[in-house]
């Protein structure tokens, strides 16, 4: 890049970056701590991707996405995603209306919830597979079909969906090709004895922070642009290419990796992969993505994209220690 250019995206990076750290302060008034996984929410909206947020009940998943869409001036609906939601439910269908002037009988689409810009799809793996299908298209194609017309959908446009990865009766998992369109797959954990404290002390009293929309959709796509102006080097490209193929049989890679991945990652997450580090990069006010952006996201992009074998379930090995080793395993950038 010229200098010009440099100097004119980090001019308006830094503009940007100001609005992000308020965002950020005001979803702080409701959520205690968390930093890293608001982070990694802020880099899939960056991103233009999608997130898939798992944790034990009672961590505040729901409400973490219902703060984040309150910190925004972009249009939000919920799905509670229950065993006899129908697609219908999401997408919307056709009623029969009557015009009272001429008594001609026609058939309306009336829209349904997915015509949003953040959708929060509530445990998506309690619904059946044909339900969770309807939000294929939508996630890739940013667009849905409906008796045959294709409809935009309003941009930008966003799904968080969360699950709980602990009561499996009554579930759908959800298919790979499903879980491949999710950016990140973002763990939330249980909070620190300090933040606890704090929780306590913030949802016991008489009132309740509320928190202020600081973000519009205008602003949020200018910031989704710049993202994809940021940097990476060939060096790199290389370095996540080899990451990605290291998880495939037959490709070379370390032989117990091999062994305990029955399914690698696709070629989308190499590109998910570089998308979330040039956010990650955004986000820290640099022009260029590095290689710690690439191994900070490394897990929260490949865990849920690839599948553990026989071997690794009965030596009780569990993804991110698979991926650790990948991460030992693979050359950086250097050290070829």
């Amino acid at each position: 890049m010229s200098n010009t250019i440099e100097t004119t995206i980090e001019e308006s990076i830094a503009q940007r970056l100001n609005g992000l750290e308020t965002l950020r302060q005001e979803i702080g008034k409701v959520i205690v701590g968390q930093r890293e996984v608001v982070d990694q929410m802020l880099i899939c909206l960056l991103a233009r991707g999608h997130a898939l947020l798992e944790g034990v009940p009672g961590l505040g998943k729901t409400l973490l996405v219902k703060t984040l869409a309150d910190c925004t001036e972009l249009a939000f609906k919920r799905v509670q995603f229950t065993p006899d939601l129908m697609p219908g439910d999401i997408l919307g269908s056709e009623i029969l209306e009557e015009d009272h002037s001429t008594g001609k009988r026609f058939f309306k689409f009336q829209r349904g919830p997915i015509f949003t810009n953040v959708l929060l799809a509530d445990e998506i793996n309690r619904t059946p597979p044909k339900t969770q299908s309807a939000l294929l298209e939508s996630m890739q194609e940013y667009s849905v079909t409906v008796g045959g017309e294709t409809m935009a959908l309003p941009e930008p446009y966003f799904v968080l969906a969360t699950q709980n990865p602990i009561e499996q009766a009554g579930t759908y998992p959800l298919p790979e090709a499903q879980l491949d369109r999710f950016l990140l797959n973002i763990h939330i954990d249980y909070p620190t004895e300090q933040d606890e404290i704090e929780i306590l002390r913030a949802t016991t009293g008489a009132s309740a922070a509320k928190p202020r929309p600081c973000l519009d959709a205008a602003g949020l796509l200018e910031m989704q642009r710049l993202v994809r102006e940021i940097h990476i080097s060939d060096d790199l490209f290389h370095y996540v290419a080899r990451l990605v193929r290291a998880t495939r049989s037959g490709e070379g890679g370390e032989s117990q990796l091999q062994q305990w991945i029955k399914w690698g990652a696709g070629p989308r997450a190499g590109q998910a992969l570089i998308l979330a580090a040039k956010a990650r990069a955004f986000l820290q006010q640099r022009l260029s993505v590095t290689r710690a952006d690439i191994q900070a996201l490394l897990l929260p992009v490949l865990r849920h994209r690839i599948l553990l074998s026989f071997h690794a379930q009965a030596d009780g090995v569990t993804v991110q220690q698979v991926l650790e080793k990948l991460l030992a395993a693979v050359p950086e950038p250097g050290q070829d």
